[in-house]
C-alpha cells in the first residue's frame, strides 16, 4: 500500500495496525516512495541476573548528608541564591 505524507499524518494509527497485521506500508511525497513503516521484529529480553554489578558500586553511608558549612559558604557565600522574578511590561489593575 502506498500512502502520501498527507495521508499518512492524518491516519497514522490505522496505518501503524495496519503494518503490525502484516502489511508494508510506503510513504511517499508527490508519488515519490520515500519510507517504509513496517512492523519491528520483536527482540528477546535478556535476563539481568540479580546482584550482577555487586562489588562494582560504592555508596557513602552519608550521601544524602548535609553539606558542610564551609562547602556551603564557598558555593553560595553562606546562604542559598535568591532567585529573581522575570519583570513583565503589565500594567497593575486599579
Amino acid at each position: 500500500m502506498e500512502v502520501n505524507i498527507h495521508q499518512a499524518k492524518t491516519h497514522l494509527s490505522r496505518l501503524v495496525q495496519r503494518a503490525v497485521a502484516g502489511e508494508e506500508i510506503i510513504i511517499a511525497r508527490s508519488g515519490v516512495p520515500l519510507v517504509r513503516l513496517v512492523v519491528l521484529k520483536k527482540q528477546p529480553m535478556k535476563k539481568r541476573p540479580m546482584g550482577m554489578d555487586r562489588g562494582k558500586i560504592w555508596i557513602a553511608d552519608d550521601f544524602d548528608a548535609p553539606l558542610p558549612d564551609d562547602l556551603l559558604k564557598a558555593f553560595y557565600g553562606g546562604e542559598l541564591p535568591k532567585v529573581e522574578r522575570a519583570k513583565t511590561n503589565r500594567r497593575r489593575r486599579k
